[in-house]
């Protein structure tokens, strides 16, 4: 056997050891990457409210006055500025608040128009979200097309499964440093391990929640729990209504929860030409007079019949309500808010409102903040610890462990995160393809001695 094969007979705890090291190492080279840009994106996007105020200063303030005119005239003005087709109207909370209006183009783009809801006179166009939709789409991987959208999935599955092999390599084994505290300096690799291996300790509990909260927003599980919580009867309510229209608006502006329900409308078309059809000025008194909070988006209805939905989505989740308006006249056809939602949709948007820092005010914005820095520690140090480490030309994948029993205990982890997220699932098969292939290739090419 050449010197460089040679290794100290393994028991059971060092087969388990390389085990989970050796998939530790490939769930990072996998992911982190990916992680690293949405531990950015998501810090940066816990602060949205304040980075839109600072950068959009001019077209969120006006002078108060005593007056004001019609919801109307703010969407002529609107439409005049940017030519399109109306969809949202964000109405105004305070005297000091602008009117952002929603309009997309023939093309399909979307400029938010912020016009003076007290002389209806326009104060500037930007596209709709302006840099902040940037960040969140990147967050997403959204920006990349749909098929990106998939990593999500990948991305935080794999993230859980760093954290779980992390703890076991983590766990004490007889030594006193690394444990709580970092040893030596940075110019040795025990100090960037002991750093890698503190800080995944303390914050591996945001991580795996940031983690798992931000699975609603994958395109296959988010939207599988979706439909199976709400046939379930634990996730939106039951909608109102018999036959009729489908609810549809445009751009959705509801809790997660209620992203796909069905709002019937009692009537049907042939009811319609003997109706007065619902108007703007009518859908935000209606909604005044429902008392919906403001400032609420108000999503115009994509087709003729169905209904007007308006939302109120304070930072706490508790306070949320979305009422859907009758398009002949203004009647609330559906009042729906937090208290209505069962136990799993309840769950899944309280997890939402803490992911994104709103739920427990500046507190919150702060630990999810240090779950997003702790991210960038640990991929900073993981690169550091193999690059001092590294053999030059190779990988350097921790070697295999030789006893069958160490790969039930990796089992026991993987697996229940395999079924559950299915995504997660078949990039293991994948990687576990990927380890065959790199052992054969290894065993082809021969080594020095």
């Amino acid at each position: 056997m050449p010197l460089s094969d040679a290794r100290p007979p393994e028991t059971a705890v060092s087969g388990l050891y390389r085990a989970f090291w050796r998939w530790h190492f490939y769930a990072g080279l996998a992911v982190m990457p990916v992680l690293m840009l949405m531990a950015l994106t998501g810090g940066l996007y816990l602060f949205k409210p304040e980075i839109e105020g600072a950068l959009n200063r001019r077209l969120l303030h006006v002078p108060p006055a005593a007056t004001s005119t019609a919801p109307q005239a703010w969407a002529d003005a609107a439409l005049n500025a940017a030519p399109g087709k109306l969809v949202q109207l964000v109405v105004p909370a305070q005297p000091t608040d602008s009117a952002k209006l929603v309009v997309e183009s023939p093309s399909g783009s979307r400029q938010a128009v912020y016009v003076n809801p007290h002389d209806a006179s326009v104060l500037g166009t930007i596209a709709d979200g302006g840099f902040m939709d940037v960040v969140k789409r990147l967050h997403s991987l959204d920006i990349a097309g749909p098929i990106f959208n998939l990593l999500i999935e990948v991305v935080a599955g794999w993230a859980i499964v760093m954290v779980a092999t992390g703890v076991v390599l983590w766990w004490p084994r007889g030594q006193t440093g690394g444990v709580v505290s970092v040893r030596g300096a940075p110019a040795k690799r025990v100090f960037w391990r002991d750093l890698h291996a503190v800080t995944g300790i303390f914050a591996g509990a945001i991580i795996v929640f940031l983690a798992a909260t931000g699975m609603p927003w994958s395109a296959v599980w988010g939207k599988e729990v979706r439909r199976m919580t709400t046939e379930a009867g634990w996730g939106r309510p039951t909608a109102p209504g018999g036959p009729g229209l489908h609810q549809a608006h445009n751009p959705p502006a509801v809790p997660w929860a209620l992203q796909e329900a069905d709002i019937h409308v009692g009537h049907d078309m042939g009811d319609m030409a003997e109706v007065h059809a619902l108007d703007l000025d009518g859908a935000v008194a209606s909604a005044d007079v429902a008392g919906l909070k403001r400032p609420y988006a108000l999503s115009l209805p994509s087709a003729p019949g169905k209904p007007w939905p308006a939302s109120y989505m304070p930072d706490k989740v508790q306070d949320t309500r979305t009422i859907y308006l009758d398009p002949t006249d203004g009647r609330v056809l559906a009042d729906i808010g937090y208290r209505d939602f069962g136990p799993a949709a309840k769950t899944i948007e309280w997890g939402i409102a803490v992911h994104q820092g709103q739920q427990y005010g500046l507190a919150n914005k702060l630990v999810m903040l240090a779950g997003c820095i702790a991210i960038w520690l640990l991929g900073v140090s993981g690169l550091v610890m193999w690059w001092k480490r590294r053999p030059k030309g190779r990988l350097a994948a921790p070697p295999r462990a030789l006893t069958r029993g160490a790969y039930i205990g990796l089992a026991a982890v993987v697996v229940p995160l395999a079924i559950i997220y299915p995504l997660v699932g078949v990039s293991l098969i994948v990687v576990l393809g990927m380890d065959g292939l790199i052992r054969l290739a290894s065993r082809s090419v021969p080594r020095k001695a």
